[in-house]
């Protein structure tokens, strides 16, 4: 029945007949397909850099290792120090990093000591040199440090034991350090996310020259591989499919088994030659959610082909940036084991009104324009066309206007989701 209305009223009428997917359960559903990978390989940590931990990793020893000293000084017994003015003691030796066990000198004194150094068996504090004078032979301590003052004792960092690095960890450089520091230089790893990027479009051609008086350029094929670009993937370019049943059949007859996650870009709606969603079920594939209340994006699905997922966007290139980051982003962190979750969002200013239309939650390409009470102060860029990303180009992000609201009008607070190149609030003038 909306195939019918399609030809004869608007998307926004034909939406109040279809039922439409809330984004938030739209959400749920595309995150609900998915099977974390359960494969993983071993890898040198000097390679893990962007890769994802498949298991919790744990401190084999205490850290610190030893008690060692926090600062160069003097190690002292406080037993051995009387009152607290000045007083001189007999230098017994020098302690530096990296020393081996030696013989302690069991007579009164102190040691001189390196940041590091393991604390001299009985000695109780280090006294900061600053607060001292030696002439080589003897120390002055200038005043009388406390029980502990200035050691690292032995465990009081990290325990045996202690997960230092949960499962499900995308690895910076932060983690590359601790991980070394504890000893541990080979780890396993969630093997790497297998990826398939498909386009459909008769209209649509590769390279720098147009083929016809009606071709265009394929945006979404190179936008979703530098989406997917990083050490956890593997991506294969299958290319771009005509608008025609047989060829998609066979096509897609042809991946089962291949990949873990399968990206479509286009055929996705409602049209006489939207034809992906029939020809994923004639393979053997399924369809667990369609149409999604979203702007740009509405025609959005959920399904699988054989164990892969199969997540369809429109061909509309905004559209497809949106439903990317919200929900294959989302089915990506959950593939790799990490906690679900979309873009950082935070909140900003609304710098101008802004109408909006009960019914879809709706994604705006914004600017920062400015910064009020520690706050971004943004402003939508572009007229809301789905099919060009040139908004995009000017944008530092998007705000987001919920389905039940009518809009923003200047100075309310909104939901704002930056992207990674938006200046810092520092930036902004």
């Amino acid at each position: 029945m909306a195939d019918a209305l399609a030809k004869s009223c608007d998307c926004d009428a034909v939406d109040q007949l279809s039922q439409l997917v809330p984004v938030r359960l739209a959400l749920e559903i595309a995150r609900g397909l998915v099977r974390p990978i359960t494969e993983f390989e071993s890898i040198d940590i000097r390679n893990a850099v962007g890769r994802v931990t498949a298991i919790d990793l744990c401190a084999p020893r205490a850290m610190p290792f030893f008690n060692n000293s926090a600062m160069d000084g003097f190690a002292v017994r406080t037993s051995q120090l009387t009152g607290n003015g000045p007083q001189c003691l007999r230098l017994l030796g020098t302690v530096a990093a990296g020393s081996a066990n030696h013989t302690i000198d069991e007579r009164p004194g102190a040691y001189r000591i390196f940041t590091g150094a393991p604390i001299p068996h009985g000695f109780d504090a280090v006294i900061m040199q600053e607060h001292c004078l030696s002439d080589g032979s003897t120390v002055t301590l200038r005043t009388r440090p406390a029980v502990g003052d200035n050691i690292r004792f032995r465990g009081e960092d990290i325990a045996e034991d202690d997960i230092i690095v949960r499962a499900g960890t995308l690895l910076e450089a932060r983690h590359i350090g601790l991980l070394a520091a504890n000893g541990i230089y080979s780890i396993p790893l969630v093997r790497k996310l297998r990826i398939g990027i498909l386009s459909t479009g008769d209209e649509l051609v590769r390279g720098n020259v147009l083929t016809g008086a009606s071709t265009i350029f394929d945006a979404n094929g190179p936008m979703l591989h530098a989406l997917c670009a990083g050490p956890i993937f593997e991506v294969t370019d299958l290319g771009i499919l005509p608008d025609e049943m047989a060829p998609l059949v066979k096509f897609l007859g042809s991946l089962d088994g291949r990949f873990d996650l399968i990206i479509s870009t286009g055929a996705a709606s409602t049209g006489e030659r939207d034809m992906l969603r029939e020809a994923l079920i004639i393979s053997g594939g399924t369809i667990d959610a369609y149409r999604v209340a979203l702007k740009p994006g509405k025609p959005v699905f959920f399904g699988k082909l054989g164990a892969a997922l199969f997540t369809g966007l429109p061909g509309n290139p905004l559209s497809a940036y949106v439903g990317f980051q919200l929900f294959v982003a989302t089915q990506i962190a959950a593939l790799t084991g990490r906690q679900f979750s979309a873009s950082f969002s935070g909140s900003a200013i609304c710098a101008i009104d802004v109408r909006h239309k009960v019914g879809r939650t709706e994604y705006l390409p914004a600017r920062i324009v400015g910064i009020k009470d520690q706050l971004p102060v943004v402003e939508p860029v572009g007229h809301g066309s789905s099919a060009t990303l040139f908004p995009l180009s000017f944008a530092d992000g998007m705000c987001v206007i919920p389905a039940d609201s009518d809009g923003f009008e200047e100075g309310n607070i909104l939901q704002w989701v930056p992207f990674h190149s938006a200046p810092a609030l520092s930036e902004v003038n």
